[in-house]
């Protein structure tokens, strides 16, 4: 499906080089961005900053505009409540409420969508993105991170909640740490 890389080579695929991508202009938030700017959208919803890497690297590069997707009430900072919750939504299939919207989703041709990976899904704050705004006819290309096991059923989960958007294949990267890190110091804890 996408392309896998281990956390450590990070900032060697930043370029994106298998999608094309060459470095460019400055970074600028949707707020700041001047009207006459590109057709491309980087919507990304990020919880512990790996995928927002990914997303101002894709902005720099395609001079387009950034959007961070955020929940009206935002997931829990601890990693285990964070992931209790969107195994609670995504059972009941709740999506949570958008903090804020694309104003004018329609000035773009091409949007790059970013996001974690949970519980082999897309998280249910993207869904409720997609729910929120008509991407039809739109080009769509995921960039997804995740912990190790890769991408489940999220661009089924994508397709279904596209209708007539032109999804491309997705790029993906392993990005882990804080599951390690949380396992690490819980056995290091365990043997202390």
């Amino acid at each position: 499906m996408g392309t896998e890389l281990p956390r450590r080579n990070l900032l060697k695929a930043l370029p994106l080089t298998a999608a094309g991508l060459v470095l460019a202009a400055s970074e600028t938030s949707a707020d700041q961005r001047p009207a006459e700017a590109g057709r491309i959208l980087v919507a990304y919803y990020s919880r512990t900053g790996n995928t927002a890497v990914i997303a101002r690297q894709i902005r720099r590069a395609m001079d387009a505009t950034l959007f961070e997707i955020k929940t009206e009430t935002p997931y829990p900072e601890d990693y285990e409540a964070t992931v209790e919750q969107a195994r609670r939504e995504t059972q009941s299939q709740y999506l949570p409420p958008l903090g804020h919207f694309v104003a004018d989703i329609g000035r773009y041709d091409t949007i790059y969508l970013g996001m974690p990976i949970w519980g082999m899904t897309a998280p249910p704050v993207i869904r409720s993105f997609l729910r929120a705004h008509d991407l039809s006819g739109k080009v769509v290309i995921p960039f997804m991170t995740h912990g190790g096991y890769g991408l489940g059923n999220s661009i089924d989960v994508l397709r279904a909640h596209m209708p007539g958007a032109d999804l491309r294949p997705a790029f993906s990267m392993e990005a882990d740490q804080e599951r390690r890190t949380l396992e690490q110091v819980s056995s290091w804890l365990a043997e202390n």
